[in-house]
């Protein structure tokens, strides 16, 4: 027919099971080069040049510029072209189960286009992570804000990702991972998602994080800063000489505070409002502003021309500091559409609830922050993994040595050895036994902490150890001298993910990993600024850092330990699929590996 590409509405292919599979494949093959978007998708709008490649009705508008929306769920798709929230839009894309096209070509394709000013994904899973992580970090150097909606995070949500559109739904926090490290913003939902496009493609990314609040109630100024506080997002204080403008400025009742409730004695008159408006942002130093106002419904609006009055008054204060600003509704619908129409043709965000308007605009700031890091490495390909073998302790350490870890002095002895050894480290050891079959060697009774009397906790080990599993029995001792008291233990895993590449999760170690699940997860390589990042997400970071008057834990030593065992995993990915760390002496002086379970590639 002379095509250039096709759009395939049609199910029944890959996600529908191995039948389906084998027509996709068919599809494939008698599409060629021809680009094709689909199957089992909604397919293509394309508001700028009027070009609908789409089975049946849908809204939208486009004003000449706005937000690139792709989605893995053909209805969301229809959903958003049909919501009444006044979002821009310059493409819609049902990109289905990416058999010719993915997400990352759209993407890669998007971030060039003159008129789209940030893209919004619905993501179900990636094909190609390492490839999205550029085309993501293009898209940060190009200026053009990334926004997900990333579904499949519980375990039924992930398995009916499955079924649904053919893809695997990659772990949560790799996601989240993988998302910090390139600057994607997250939402939780479609409409945070379509609040936050709509700040950034009407409004913009604000400079800092000085935000000025205005609201005409005294409740909706605290409702502003409570969340505010919940999600970290700070309205800083006035000082002294902002604080006097503001007070001859504002009537008696009024508190000067940000935000500001600047009272009902001068609403709607932006001879008064509109210094008030200037003084404060002024005074702030404000990055961005925002002004809560819930309009009146159709047949009580005799008093609308207030509301414009001082919306008018704000606009104009907000353009003349040149800040990104928002009208905010309290409740989504309190704000028709002829507003939301006035107030998109001024360049100002006409948003559609309280808190989703504080989170687009945390979000906002904090990926103009993302704007301003060092771009992080490219992540790693790696070859498919080969069957694995568990190192027992002494040589899974044997692996991460050459590298500067710091590992505790000890020797690999017979049992009739270990007196001598012990005798050899200063008396004060531990003693475990060696064998792939004790990988939890407490759980076997395999692994003592000074004993008074070696020989005896030899005979007591091999006794313990053949009633727990007699094939684990081995006569191959590690006699370690102990390391000083920590100040915290540390869980490190460093391991392979087909999707992701390499990963390092670090936590609360010792007997508290499960019952504090406190973790965080980098992708590798990772950064010395990275490192620290984590820890200092990290429920464990007050510990250490000196809890209560309690001594310090050594950090610069901590985050050169873990890069070097981050650059031992790298070196070694080839044959290492699993490092774990658990504990991670981390003391007032230093750091020790105390416990290593590492998994080897078969060669």
């Amino acid at each position: 027919m002379g095509a250039g590409g096709i759009v395939c509405y049609t199910a029944g292919f890959r996600e529908a099971g191995a039948e389906g599979a084998a027509l996709e494949a068919a599809l494939i093959a008698a599409a060629g080069d021809l680009a094709l978007v689909g199957p089992n998708c909604y397919g293509v709008l394309n508001y700028l040049d009027r070009a609908a490649m789409w089975p049946f009705a849908h809204g939208g508008t486009c004003p000449g510029y706005g937000a690139a929306i792709i989605t893995q769920s053909g209805m969301l798709s229809s959903d958003i072209t049909m919501s009444q929230r006044s979002l821009p839009l310059t493409h819609m894309i049902s990109c289905g189960n990416q058999s010719v096209l993915s997400l990352e070509d759209f993407v890669d394709h998007l971030i060039d286009h003159p008129a789209v000013r940030a893209i919004g994904m619905h993501i179900e899973g990636l094909r190609d992570v390492p490839r999205f992580a550029d085309a993501a970090l293009r898209a940060l150097d190009r200026g053009i804000p990334l926004v997900a909606l990333k579904t499949g995070s519980s375990a039924i949500g992930a398995t009916l990702t499955v079924s649904h559109t053919g893809s695997l739904s990659g772990v949560d926090d790799l996601f989240d991972a993988l998302f910090a490290r390139t600057g994607v913003i997250r939402v939780k939902s479609p409409a945070q998602l379509l609040e936050t496009l709509k700040f950034l493609t009407i409004a913009g990314a604000p400079q800092g994080n000085r935000v000025a609040g205005f609201t005409c109630s005294g409740g909706g100024a605290t409702m502003l800063a409570d969340h505010a506080e919940t999600i970290g997002l700070g309205f800083p204080g006035f000082d002294d000489a902002a604080k006097a403008d503001l007070t001859a400025l504002l009537p008696p009742i009024a508190t000067v505070s940000n935000p500001l409730d600047y009272t009902t004695p001068i609403w709607g008159d932006p001879a008064r409002t509109g210094p008030v408006f200037a003084a404060a942002m002024n005074g702030l130093q404000a990055d961005a502003a925002v002004l809560v106002q819930d309009y009146p419904a159709a047949g009580l609006d005799e008093s609308l021309g207030y509301y414009r009055a001082d919306a008018g008054a704000f606009i104009a204060a907000a353009q003349a500091r040149g800040i990104p600003a928002a009208i905010c509704a309290t409740l989504p619908e309190n704000i028709d559409l002829a507003t939301r129409d006035w107030l998109v043709a001024q360049g100002i965000a006409p948003m559609q609830g309280l808190t989703e308007t504080l989170d687009a605009l945390r979000a906002a700031i904090l990926w103009g922050q993302a704007r301003r890091r060092p771009r992080p490495a490219p992540l790693l390909r790696l070859p498919p993994a080969k069957p694995l073998h568990l190192l027992d302790e002494a040589e899974g350490k044997a692996r991460l040595r050459p590298f500067g870890v710091p590992i505790p002095r000890g020797a690999v002895v017979s049992g009739a050895q270990a007196p001598a050894a012990a005798t050899r480290l200063g008396g004060k050891v531990a003693l475990k036994m060696m064998s792939p079959r004790l990988a939890h060697k407490s759980e076997a009774g395999a692994v003592m902490i000074a004993p008074p009397d070696m020989a005896q906790a030899v005979t007591q080990m091999r006794a313990a150890v053949t009633a727990h599993d007699p094939q684990a029995l081995t006569d191959r001792f590690l006699v370690e001298a102990l390391a000083p008291r920590p100040v915290a233990e540390l869980l490190v895993n460093l391991r392979r993910d087909d999707q992701f590449g390499l990963v390092m999760t670090l936590g609360a170690g010792g007997v508290l990993v499960e019952l504090l699940n406190d973790t965080q997860t980098l992708l590798l390589p990772a950064s010395d600024a990275d490192l620290r990042a984590a820890l200092q997400r990290l429920r464990l970071y007050p510990l250490l850092t000196g809890y209560r008057g309690a001594p310090p834990a050594d950090l610069p030593t901590l985050v050169q330990t873990l890069s070097q065992l981050a650059l031992a995993f790298q070196t070694q990915s080839a044959t290492l699929a699993e490092i774990e760390i658990n504990p991670l002496f981390v003391c007032e002086t230093g750091t020790w590996v105390v416990d290593a379970l590492v998994q080897a590639m078969e060669p």
